[in-house]
């Protein structure tokens, strides 16, 4: 497994490597300080299974890094940490194609447990069958289909926003989907909704 870590800060980046080869030392961590460097990276090193990348970097900023990804490598996952707040940025980085969005400010264990989570292999873990949701997925699925936003979704169940989405981040996971309409058309299909 090859792991881009995308960010300009030396010692950011030399944590997050570190962070990841604690995790599991046989990877392939490939450190870049700026979105120009991942093409010369790909021809030397291959695609990546997943870059880590900074919304903030010499040649880009904001969620235009995430975009340009996305376009070059649709398959891949991208998992955003920035120092920009979860409120501004989070919503904006999913919606241009991130997996997950995390802050700098997250403690090692949050970081540990998402990078983990990324870091299991293809099969390792199948997806559950439609059947076997939780009764809060069937609920999620149910208000997707019904195009709830997060905040109606949050306040209808009077959980909170952040709440909302990490049970939303694992149903997709669950239902191996990558967007609300996605999921919204495989319960219908299935017959879920």
């Amino acid at each position: 497994m090859t792991i881009f870590v995308v960010d300009d800060h030396p010692l950011l980046r030399e944590a997050l490597v570190m962070m990841i080869r604690r995790l599991n030392g046989s990877l392939n961590v490939v450190e870049l300080d700026r979105m120009a460097a991942i093409g010369p990276a790909v021809q030397t090193h291959g695609k990546p299974d997943l870059i880590c990348l900074d919304l903030k970097l010499p040649d880009t900023h904001g969620v235009s890094g995430v975009r340009e990804l996305k376009q070059q490598m649709p398959e891949v996952p991208v998992l955003v940490l920035s120092a920009a707040s979860a409120q501004d940025f989070e919503d904006l980085a999913l919606e241009a194609g991130a997996q997950a969005f995390l802050t700098k400010a997250a403690g090692a264990t949050e970081i540990s447990n998402k990078l983990r989570a990324f870091m299991q292999k293809e099969g390792q873990e199948p997806p559950a069958a439609p059947g076997k949701l939780s009764k809060r997925q069937k609920q999620l699925l149910h208000m997707l289909d019904k195009g709830l936003s997060n905040r109606d979704i949050a306040a209808q169940l009077e959980i909170s926003e952040h709440t909302v989405k990490v049970h939303l981040w694992r149903l997709f996971r669950r239902l191996d989907v990558k967007s609300r309409s996605q999921a919204s058309h495989l319960a219908r299909s299935q017959g879920l909704v």
